[in-house]
């Protein structure tokens, strides 16, 4: 028998939905809902085998927190929700094992709950796509930029001016150095980042800070 934990914002829609569930072979319906911080302040107590919960509801987050920090975490399955990319990310970041959309059938659900109490990821071949796609992006974004340590103490304070878009000249006049030196840091700055440009360069520098601020 699966417990199944129902959060939903609408009485009427909450009420319908567990007594249907309450009426399909294997399943039992342990409590309902309406916002996240009160089925959150019950899952101890109600130990549901997964959690149904509508999209949208009042303190989403706290609900889906409250499943997935336990020591054994209760799947989420969210409902409701747009057939886009938006909102299917959305549910995989708050650690959903599935989701059912608005134009979902009964067969729909209780199959999707019945493999989430299952342990099974519930993840459409174009779902894949869209996650991989996201995941491909945040590793862009969190790949780090080239270390520091490459540049010597000279180099990394050219590197520093360069970043303000100062000149040659005007490096070599706040170093009190030759403009000929200026240029040979500025050649050794830009083969140690492995770039061609002064402004290619100081965007990864200007990366390399905001990452380690």
């Amino acid at each position: 028998m699966t417990r199944v934990l129902i959060v939903l914002a609408i009485r009427l829609y909450r009420d319908g939905l567990a007594q249907l569930l309450g009426a399909q072979d294997g399943f039992t319906v342990v409590g309902t809902e309406s916002h996240g911080s009160a089925a959150a302040a019950r899952v101890e107590l109600l130990a549901p085998d997964v959690a149904l919960v509508e999209m949208g509801i009042p303190d989403l987050d706290v609900i889906a927190g409250a499943l997935s920090e336990r020591a054994s975490p209760i799947p989420l399955v969210m409902m409701g929700i747009a057939d886009s990319d938006s909102d299917v990310l959305a549910c995989a970041e708050r650690g959903a094992a599935g989701y059912v959309t608005r134009d979902a059938s009964v067969e729909e659900l209780t199959m999707t709950i019945r493999r989430a109490a299952n342990g099974e990821l519930i993840c459409s071949p174009r779902t894949a796509g869209s996650l991989i796609r996201r995941l491909g992006a945040l590793a862009a974004e969190l790949k780090p930029g080239p270390p520091r340590a490459q540049l010597t103490h000279r180099e990394s304070e050219v590197a520093a001016l360069m970043r303000q878009d100062l000149s040659n000249k005007e490096i070599a006049t706040r170093l009190s150095i030759e403009v000929a030196t200026v240029k040979n840091h500025v050649h050794n700055v830009l083969d140690k980042l492995n770039v061609h440009r002064r402004a290619d360069a100081a965007r990864l520098l200007g990366h390399v800070t905001r990452s380690s601020s």
